[in-house]
Parts: C-alpha cells; sequence; structure tokens
C-alpha cells in the first residue's frame, strides 16, 4: 500500500486506541496496552501533524512515544495499517467482543462463546442463538439463554454497568459526529460526570448513506439495531450510540430529544419540528436552555452561565517539583498560552506521602524558580501556591511562617476520606480557620466509578467559607469533578466563592479546565461566582475577612 498522504491525528489515534483495547483483550501487560493508550490521548491532543514528524524521524519528541510505540506509527503512516492490529482483529475477534460487553459478559467469555459455536460475528451469533445451540457452550442452560436471547432481541440499548468518564464519553461522541457530519447528543453533551447514554443525530433526506458510513466507523464493531432512520452500534467496550438520522427540518427537534435528560424532554412534549434547537424554543414559547442545565425539568429564564472564556487563570496545578510532569517555566508557558493572565503552582506537601511532597525549605527554593519564570513571562504571572494537605487533628501540614509567604494556599484532605462525618467536618473546619488558607480542594474526597463521597458536612463547611472568604473548589479532573454539579448549585445558593481549577498534573492537563466550567455551568454558576474569572489585581485584593 503506498504512504498515506492524509493521515490525519485522530484517524492516528483511533488506530492506536484500537491496538490498545485489542491488547487488553489478547491479555498483554496492562502497561503496554496503556502506552499505547496514552500514547493515542497525545496524539489527539497535538496540534502539530504526527505523520509528518513520523516522517521526519522526530515523533519521539512527543513526550511519551518510545521506540516501539514510533515503530507501530512509522508502518502506519507508511502503509495505512499496523499488521499487529490486523492479526489482532482476526484472532480476538472485536465484533464478538464488543457484542458481548454489550450483552453483560466479559471478553475471554465472548471468545469462548464463539470458539464454542464457531462464530466470530455479531450476525453469527444472532444465528447460533435462534437456532437453539447456545445450550451447547459449557455454562449457558436455560436461564441464562434466556437472558441473552432477550437482550439480543431488545429494542432498548443496554446501558453501560458503570458510566464512562465525562472526557472519554466526549472524546468518542464528537469524533462520531465529526466523521458523520453530525452533532454530539446524549449525556456526554449534557456534560454529565459519568455518560450512561450515547448519541450521535445528522441531517439528511436520504439517511441510508449515513448509516451505512455509521457501520463502517472503526469504534463501532457491531450494529446491534438498525431500523428507518435510526441504528444503534457497539464500541468494542460494549458501549451502545445511537444514531439518529433527522430530515433536515427535524433537525434541532431531534437533537434536543436526544440530548435528553428523558424527564427534562418528556416535560416539553408534544416537540415541535425544527431545523435547529432554538427553533424548537422558539416554537414552544420558551427561553434557550443550555444542554448543562436539562436535568430536571425547567421551562424559566437560565442565568448567564460562567463559560470557559470568562476564566483569567487557573488556581491549581502541580510540576515535576512534586508528582506533575512539566518544569514551572513549561506550566507557565503553557497557561499563558492559554489565554490566562496567572496560574498558581500548588505542589503537595510532604503528609500526601504517596508522591513527593514539598517542605518550607522546597518552596522556597521553588519561589527561587518562579521569580525567573515571571521574568521570562512577563506580564503574566505564576503565583507561589501549594496544596497543603489537612492532619488528623485539622491543623495543617506546613507552619504559619511558609503559608504566609504565599500567594494562593489550598487545604486538601488526601488520606481518611472515610473518617465519620463528625470527625471529618470537624477536622476540615478547623483548617478552615487557618488565615492563610485560600481554597478547599475536592471537597467531596470522591473518585468517580472508584471512591464514593465523604460524608463532609457540606452546609457546615459552606457556611464557615462564606465568613472566611474561602472559594470552594470544582476540581476539573476527570476522575474527580468535585465539586459535582448538585454540591456547586448548593453552594451558588449558599453565596459561597468557588474557584474552577484544573488540578493539571501536565501540560495537557490544562486542558481540563472545559470539565470544570462544564461541571460549574450544570449547578448554575456564573461569572461572579467564580474567583478566578478576576483579573489578578482582585483576586490578590481579596479579603478573606
Amino acid at each position: 500500500m503506498a504512504e498515506q498522504e492524509h493521515l490525519e491525528n485522530p484517524a492516528i489515534a483511533e488506530r492506536l486506541e484500537a491496538l490498545a483495547a485489542l491488547l487488553d483483550l489478547a491479555g498483554a501487560q496492562h502497561y503496554t496496552s496503556r502506552a499505547y493508550r496514552r500514547a493515542a490521548e497525545l496524539i489527539r491532543a497535538t496540534p502539530a501533524p504526527v505523520a509528518e514528524l513520523v516522517r521526519a524521524g522526530r515523533v519521539t519528541e512527543l513526550r511519551g512515544v518510545g521506540p516501539g510505540i514510533a515503530s507501530r506509527l512509522g508502518e502506519l503512516v507508511e502503509t495505512g495499517e499496523i499488521a499487529e492490529l490486523r492479526e489482532l482483529e482476526r484472532t480476538v475477534s472485536p465484533e464478538l467482543v464488543g457484542l458481548g460487553r454489550y450483552l453483560g459478559f466479559g471478553p475471554r467469555r465472548a471468545v469462548e462463546i464463539g470458539r464454542a459455536l464457531g462464530v466470530r460475528t455479531a450476525a453469527e451469533l444472532r444465528e447460533a442463538a435462534a437456532a437453539g445451540r447456545l445450550r451447547s457452550v459449557p455454562g449457558i442452560g436455560p436461564k441464562t439463554e434466556q437472558k441473552l436471547l432477550a437482550a439480543l432481541e431488545s429494542p432498548e440499548p443496554t446501558r453501560p454497568r458503570r458510566g464512562m468518564l465525562l472526557s472519554r464519553a466526549r472524546t468518542l461522541v464528537e469524533e462520531l459526529a465529526r466523521a458523520l457530519g453530525g452533532e454530539p447528543a446524549g449525556d456526554p453533551r449534557r456534560w454529565r460526570d459519568a455518560s450512561e447514554r450515547f448519541a450521535v443525530v445528522c441531517a439528511a433526506a436520504d439517511p441510508e448513506p449515513l448509516l451505512r458510513r455509521f457501520e463502517t466507523l472503526p469504534q463501532i464493531v457491531s450494529v446491534v439495531e438498525r431500523s428507518g432512520r435510526q441504528a444503534v452500534g457497539v464500541t468494542v467496550e460494549g458501549v451502545p450510540v445511537e444514531l439518529v438520522v433527522a430530515e433536515p427540518h427535524r433537525f434541532g427537534t431531534a437533537l434536543l430529544r436526544a440530548t435528553g435528560s428523558p424527564a427534562y424532554v418528556e416535560a416539553l412534549e408534544p416537540l415541535p419540528d425544527a431545523a435547529d434547537e432554538q427553533g424548537v424554543f422558539r416554537a414552544l414559547g420558551l427561553p434557550f436552555c443550555p444542554p448543562e442545565l436539562r436535568e430536571a425539568p425547567f421551562d424559566g429564564q437560565p442565568p448567564r452561565l460562567l463559560e470557559l472564556a470568562d476564566v483569567r487563570g487557573d488556581l491549581h496545578c502541580h510540576t515535576a517539583w512534586s508528582d506533575g510532569k512539566a518544569s514551572v517555566l513549561e506550566m507557565g508557558a503553557s497557561a499563558r498560552g492559554l489565554g490566562y493572565e496567572y496560574l498558581a503552582i500548588c505542589d503537595h506537601t510532604p503528609n500526601v506521602r504517596v508522591v513527593p511532597g514539598l517542605g518550607p525549605e522546597d518552596l522556597r527554593r521553588q519561589g527561587h524558580e518562579i521569580v525567573e519564570a515571571n521574568e521570562e513571562l512577563a506580564p503574566f504571572r505564576i503565583l507561589r501556591g501549594v496544596e497543603c494537605d489537612i492532619l488528623p487533628d485539622g491543623r495543617l501540614d506546613l507552619p504559619d511562617s511558609i503559608l504566609a509567604e504565599l500567594d494562593w494556599v489550598q487545604a486538601s484532605v488526601h488520606a481518611g476520606q472515610r473518617m465519620p462525618r463528625r470527625e471529618l467536618t470537624r477536622r476540615v473546619l478547623e483548617a478552615l480557620a487557618n488565615p492563610h488558607v485560600s481554597a478547599l480542594s475536592h471537597p467531596k474526597g470522591r473518585i468517580i466509578n472508584h471512591r464514593p463521597e465523604n460524608a463532609l458536612d457540606l452546609e457546615a463547611v459552606f457556611e464557615q467559607a462564606l465568613a472566611a472568604g474561602i472559594a470552594i473548589e470544582v476540581n476539573g479532573l476527570p476522575d474527580r469533578l468535585d465539586l459535582r454539579d448538585v454540591h456547586v448549585r448548593l453552594a451558588v445558593e449558599a453565596g459561597v466563592p468557588l474557584v474552577v481549577s484544573t488540578d493539571a498534573h501536565s501540560v495537557r492537563g490544562l486542558g481540563n479546565m472545559q470539565l470544570g466550567v462544564a461541571t460549574a455551568r450544570r449547578g448554575w454558576a456564573t461569572a461572579g461566582d467564580v474567583v478566578n474569572t478576576r483579573t489578578l489585581g482582585e483576586l490578590l485584593g481579596r479579603r478573606r475577612r
């Protein structure tokens, strides 16, 4: 095959992600598939054409692309495919694995069932099931057979067992929408922190070309339903994605309906036909409602919500001094490139233990580096900050003498998230009584899909934060998004100042500000509710008491 001249970054990233997924299914070492997945994320976010870097022999200059991955990229750019990926697709059968996950059993079991029945595709599995052959598979009895038959015949997409993180969910539906010339919909369009419903809406007089194109997309390994203007495809992870191809004059209606939530849409039914969503709202006699607010039924006038463009700086990021990947200067230069006026470096303190922490002398040495970086980046300003652990008794992990030198102090609970409500709340309130604290980081301590929220009494925290002028963080890490939307709304209603930050541990992580902003918007936050929409002078001039 001739050298591929038009292989763009998203397509390259898709191939690497497919390879990572199939390596997982084939039982490869976790770190191997993780390396390919991270390389795919890096390539997707790289502004330079990666194919050109490959041809120039410079692709290993990208952080995270070593010789092995560079070799696969060279093969892909030269031939248009990766031989290992093609072989894995032949032996592992991602279509069957994806359908298996969709039906509720794991990849190994899917492969076992496929081998026992001598099938490799979803269509062949359906035929075998219809012929009553499922019971010939060891471990499948009458009850399991009926369950699988019902799932195969169900017109409703099966929802994932756990919601997909917002960052991955947005990437999935945006790439599919881009490939089909449509719009993302479902939970990701409402910026839900963990998505269960995925959809793409397109407009076309004739739906057939788009439905056929949908079946051939690399992300879709099996189509489990197709009728009229709709289809449901499944990814190799077993995630169902709905495609709706609306008539052009009904596109806005279809997009609103596919965006949801079901409760919000149901309250507006019957929906009038319109070519865009604005037309639907006009016909209903309602003001336009941003997708982030379409959870519970609502027909009032939404406020002017916080916008990404309102944010003037990021007040929580990490560097290589602690557990970050980049230097102070690199983080500052990247933040300046995003159009910010300021960035607060908030590396960890020693009590966090699981990663390097900075003591007083470390912070003073880092301060000298910040001064040098500021000389180079002026008038942009890097602020001296810290993410200071709250000790079990409520004291902070650094003496007041060093905290007084800093521009911004984030107080955080890391260990002890399972403390009883009264003890944890007392611990946090004691820390917030320290006059040097600027903000409370990720207050509920959750890790989405892995660790539930802690028992912290937010009402008590909000009361003290409001009295002291302490900001409460909306943390933009994809697996945190803490405060979450419902708690943001409580804070807004209480008048508590918010700070929307990324907690970035790399240059790329600074891009997660959009996730934090969307989470704040879901909580009805406006620019006036968020302290880092203020100028540097206004920020530093804030008086807590």
